[in-house]
């Protein structure tokens, strides 16, 4: 058990019946009153933010995530499957509980797999990833001076914003975060 005084910014609890991570806390210490300390916890598995007030000197459960390489291997319609990069035990995981994952990792890329007990919980793509372009439109000579952009559709299937230069079967580099081009490879 841990108690107020040991939250920092990352600090991993239980609360509720669900986990939660510290994203940003502060300690108050009102002139009248017991001192307390307010949160800000992203759900480690829905992602949802919200703030709580702890009393000072209140006990939290600690946990431990750990968080290790795996592979995206194949997916069979619903589950996708992951192989650990060191014992290469595979692991089979919804669709559904991926979110936005399929749109930006294609087979062998490595992930990271946040894992609570040995049970995985949830997926993180890498930070950038690097895709062909499938479909776009042609961009007509000139139009480059404006720095305007249109619409491609990548391999995976995700559609970005690129430059009106880009053209079918180039491989770009996307951020996972923003889901937005950087740049071409």
């Amino acid at each position: 058990m841990a108690d107020t005084s040991d939250f920092r910014t990352g600090f991993t609890m239980r609360h509720r019946n669900d986990l939660w991570s510290i994203m940003d806390f502060q300690h108050v210490k009102p002139g009248k009153g017991p001192a307390f300390v307010r949160t800000k916890l992203k759900g480690v598995t829905s992602g949802k933010v919200v703030e709580i007030t702890f009393r000072a000197g209140e006990k939290v459960e600690e946990v431990r995530l750990e968080r290790r390489d795996y592979q995206y291997l194949y997916n069979n319609g619903e589950m996708y499957t992951f192989m650990n990069m060191e014992t290469y035990e595979q692991v089979e995981l919804p669709k559904d509980s991926l979110g936005d994952l399929p749109m930006y990792v294609k087979e062998s890329d490595v992930c990271s797999v946040l894992l609570f007990e040995e049970k995985p919980l949830t997926v993180e793509p890498p930070l950038t990833v690097e895709l062909a372009v499938t479909q776009t439109d042609p961009g007509f000579k000139g139009d480059t001076a404006q720095g305007g952009t249109k619409p491609a559709t990548l391999e995976t299937g995700l559609v970005v914003n690129v430059p009106l230069f880009i053209e079918e079967g180039t491989m770009l580099k996307i951020d996972t975060r923003t889901g937005k081009y950087l740049g071409r490879v």
